[in-house]
C-alpha cells in the first residue's frame, strides 16, 4: 500500500469519530468477477489519513458500507502499530563472574582448537 508524506509525527488518534474527520475518502469501481454490475457499482475504498500519511484500499466486498468498516479497521490497525513506541533500553554492566565464566569458556575453547590443529614437526 502507498503511503504518502506524514503531515505531523506520532500519537494518532484511534477514534472513529475524529478518524472521520481527518481522513479523505475516495469510491471507486472494484475489479474482478461480478458480470456487468460489477462495472457499474463503486463499492471499492480508499481511505487517506491525512496526518499520519497512511493509505489503506479495501474491495473485498461487494457492499461499500461493509468495505468502508473494514477499511477503517485496518487503518486503526495500522495507527496503533504506529503509535508503538518501545521502550529505551537501559545499557547494563556485565558482573564479574559473568566475565570470569567467559573467560574460562574461552580458555577452554582455545584448547579444543589447539588439540584439533596440525601437528608441527619441529625436530
Amino acid at each position: 500500500m502507498p503511503s504518502r508524506e506524514p503531515l505531523r509525527p506520532p500519537p494518532y488518534a484511534t477514534d472513529r469519530e475524529i478518524l472521520e474527520r481527518e481522513v479523505e475518502i475516495e469510491v471507486f469501481r472494484s475489479s474482478g468477477p461480478g458480470g456487468q454490475h460489477v462495472n457499474k457499482t463503486e463499492s471499492a475504498l480508499r481511505i487517506i489519513h491525512r496526518p499520519s500519511g497512511v493509505v489503506v484500499i479495501s474491495r473485498d466486498s461487494p457492499s461499500q458500507h461493509r468495505n468502508r468498516e473494514t477499511a477503517f479497521e485496518r487503518l486503526v490497525e495500522r495507527l496503533v502499530r504506529l503509535n508503538h513506541v518501545p521502550k529505551k533500553r537501559v545499557a547494563t554492566k556485565p558482573s564479574r563472574a559473568a566475565k570470569q565464566r567467559r573467560i574460562e569458556a574461552k580458555k577452554i575453547r582455545t584448547v579444543t582448537k589447539r588439540t584439533r590443529s596440525r601437528v608441527r614437526d619441529d625436530e
